[in-house]
């Protein structure tokens, strides 16, 4: 009670309303199974659909273990599971040994696919063991800073550039020249300069006669500039030249390379950036004598791709030797002999015949993760599944492979969905040496596109040794918990409230172990009390084996599905497999609940996805089965495949239903956890009556909405929570009793019409 010390009006709030119970969910769902990708430890990821499930888990082609394909189930049921009406879904993926899995992944059957070459400085890594991390990862290098571009280009349309554009120029200025308003001595003219220079228009100078020319080309501080003696200008004279040319005043015999250069946000060149230059277009001799090897390279049509460096002013590039190519449009890679590493000042490109063109770019690329090869159709081409671009091969970039592909993303999202990680060896590298290992590493190249593109080359570099591992165990699918590196199996799904279906179709598969994954799930579903397991009997079952199999297992938590379906190979290879039903049962339970309410038999549903049946059940081999609690599915002409069967395993009659167990447990589970505000209160007559009317509030309204059986309330439910229901060793103990009653409604299991003769009568 609160305190009032001092005079004065005092506003409480109060509540006049009971407490209210919302209903659980009772449609999410969990499978637990091998899968081709995706994390072993930790708590599950809910996915909503196909899609996101492949991202994760990977896709639906053949799982192989110690060499022998089989479908990939676990893929088939979570497909199966959406199309059916399924929300959410949870994964848990085994493999062999997953219990000795460490926090990377590492340790299990399953080994992780890597790339890598010796000497190499870069290791590319799939992030999670299986055979779908034999990925191929293309690289494409590509024009990331549009630092230069060239082209040679004849006097009169040098004089139509606009303001702002370079070139490269090497020209003779005339004696009668003035540059900025004055003469040098005349002994220095004529001047020749060459080197980069940019076009600028010049106030007119009232002082200037000659002035009215206001189009000027200011040459960079690093362009040569020289007397009629050959000598450079002096620092002074270069001050009073001013580094500006008059336009007008330079000769039509001037050669002109037009540069676009890297725009001013990029930022300025900085030494040792990796750059690539590309000479091509010209049917005539470069001569780049000085470069390679003293020898004359005829371009022919090729694209010369050259690779290197630039120094801190941008003026001059130092090549390396290796990994220098010519590309042609349709021959594969051939090397230039270059003795060792040279270097090119770019003012020799204004060398350049005017047919040709060269490009000058940073060093880049892109990066596509491209699916690992199908087992059963190794010949079809990869798709691509995970992709990042503009990157770096300088480690001090912001964008560079080891910050975009960690081993171990910041971020949740990053950490399911990234496939592939990047690792630098033995230390930082230089950009050079991420290049080179990106060559050594890389054993397919693809052809650059046409001449006067950079858009290449593509370099695939094959990842490889990921494998599923062998078959795994009853073990494996019951996992372990581990607070420390996560929990694996079906210990992982105990992290997760609202799981209320579980199901193991892959595990059907092998009958050596299907009984014992089958008695885990089973104590799975006991220990978390509020679940139900999906069993799917075996492949090829006969009508004494799967009723033999279904009195192993007695417990209202269970609920075992036969035959076999048949449906389209996701892979598309196959033209239809025959699988396991439980990601159809699975998806028909969630589908039933948001459509009809959990109170709905999930029975006399049709199986989207289903195109056959391995048995055909007809009435009187359903007749043998019924009773043991097999739900059949059936197919029907005209109404299509239905679960034709709605009992759990158990012998006890008051459980014999699906429909009647799930319901229990939802409203068990919905009391449960919409009364925690009750622990702890004075247990006395007001807190019972605030009990008893916040459960008979939630069980009205599941009368009304058709929910329970019975004509009135009274004969719907009853609440007692009294005297009656505690002794007063209860309530010293700290015991709140409340008494719950409720008439579920059963399935119309057999619909009987009794149809007989009868007199007509005379009136």
């Amino acid at each position: 009670m609160p305190e009032y010390l001092a005079p004065g009006v005092f506003v409480e709030e109060t509540s006049f309303r009971h407490k209210s119970i919302e209903g659980v969910g009772t449609s999410v769902a969990a499978l637990v199974g091998p899968t081709r990708y995706g994390p072993l430890r930790g708590a599950p990821e809910v996915v909503t659909s196909l899609t996101e499930y492949t991202r994760i888990y990977g896709d639906g082609a053949d799982l192989v273990f110690d060499g022998v394909g089989e479908p990939n189930y676990t893929a088939i049921a979570a497909r199966a599971f959406f199309d059916n009406g399924g929300k959410q879904l949870f994964v848990s993926r085994v493999c062999r040994d997953v219990n000795r899995a460490d926090a990377v992944n590492d340790g299990s059957g399953a080994v992780r696919a890597a790339a890598a070459a010796p000497g190499a400085r870069l290791r590319f890594e799939a992030r999670f063991p299986g055979a779908a991390g034999n990925f191929t990862l293309e690289v494409r290098w590509r024009d990331a800073g549009n630092l230069l571009r060239t082209g040679r280009i004849p006097a009169a349309a040098a004089a139509a550039l606009a303001a702002g554009e370079s070139a490269l120029i090497d020209t003779t200025v005339p004696v009668a020249a003035r540059v900025n308003g004055s003469l040098l001595a005349d002994g220095r003219f004529p001047l020749q300069a060459s080197g980069f220079a940019t076009l600028e228009n010049r106030p007119n100078d009232p002082n200037d006669a000659a002035a009215g020319n206001t189009r000027v080309w200011r040459l960079r501080a690093d362009a040569r500039v020289l007397g009629a003696d050959g000598v450079a200008l002096s620092a002074a004279e270069r001050t009073q030249l001013g580094d500006v040319l008059v336009a007008a005043a330079l000769p039509d015999t001037a050669g002109y390379t037009r540069v676009s250069v890297r725009a001013p946000a990029s930022g300025p060149l900085v030494a040792n950036e990796p750059v690539v230059l590309v000479l091509a277009g010209s049917d005539a001799a470069v001569n780049l004598a000085p470069v390679l090897s003293g020898q004359n390279n005829p371009s022919n049509g090729r694209r010369r791709v050259l690779r290197g460096t630039l120094n801190a002013a941008g003026t001059v590039l130092t090549l390396t030797a290796a990994d220098n190519r010519v590309m042609a449009a349709d021959q594969p890679v051939a090397e230039l002999s270059l003795s060792a590493d040279a270097t090119l000042a770019l003012a020799a490109l204004a060398t350049l015949p005017d047919t040709g063109a060269a490009l000058f770019a940073l060093r880049a690329f892109d990066l596509d993760v491209l699916s690992a090869p199908d087992p059963v159709a190794p010949e079809r081409a990869p798709e691509p599944v995970f992709a990042v671009a503009d990157l770096s091969p300088s480690p001090q970039a912001v964008r560079h492979l080891a910050a975009l592909l960690p081993m171990q993303p910041a971020r949740r999202a990053e950490r399911l969905t990234q496939p592939v990680a990047a690792l630098y060896l033995n230390g930082e590298p230089s950009a050079t040496q991420v290049i080179d290992s990106i060559f050594a590493l890389a054993d397919t190249v693809a052809l650059l596109p046409a001449a006067g593109a950079l858009a290449g080359p593509r370099w695939l570099i094959h990842m490889s040794g990921g494998s599923d591992g062998p078959l795994p165990g009853a073990a494996d699918y019951t996992g372990e918990s581990d607070e420390l590196t996560g929990s694996t199996g079906f210990a992982a799904l105990e992290e997760i409230e609202d799981i209320a279906i579980v199901a193991t179709p892959a595990a059907a598969a092998h009958p050596a172990s299907h009984a014992q994954v089958v008695q885990a799930l089973w104590a799975h579903c006991r220990r978390m009390r509020y679940r139900v397991g999906i069993v799917d009997a075996e492949a090829g079952m006969s009508l004494n084996e799967v009723r033999a199999f279904a009195g192993q297992f007695s417990d209202s938590l269970l609920a075992l599905y036969y035959p076999w379906v048949v449906t389209a190979d996701p892979s598309g290879v196959r033209p239809e497999l025959t699988v396991p039903p439980g990601g159809f049962i699975a998806g028909v339970y969630a589908g039933t609940d948001v459509r009809r309410g959990v109170h709905k038999a999930p029975a006399n549903e049709v199986l989207i996805g289903v195109t056959g049946l391995e048995t055909d059940v007809n009435r009187f081999r359903q007749e043998l089965l019924n009773p043991n609690g097999i739900n059949c599915l059936r197919f029907f002409p005209g109404r299509g495949y239905r679960v034709w069967g709605a009992r759990t395993l158990s012998d006890d009659p008051e459980w014999r239903y699906v429909n009647v167990r799930r319901y229990f447990l939802f409203l068990e589970r919905s009391i449960e956890k919409s009364t925690q505000w009750a622990v702890f209160e004075p247990n006395g007559e007001a807190l019972w009556a605030n009990v008893r009317s916040t459960v008979e509030d939630f069980l009205y309204a599941e009368w009304t909405a058709g929910h329970l059986l019975g004509a009135s309330t009274k004969e719907a439910y009853f609440v007692r929570c009294d005297r009656s229901t505690m002794t007063q060793n209860d309530i010293d103990n700290g015991r709140l009793v409340c008494l719950i009653g409720v008439a579920p409604l059963r399935p119309a299991e057999f619909v009987i019409f009794r149809i007989g003769q009868k007199t007509a009568d005379a009136r």
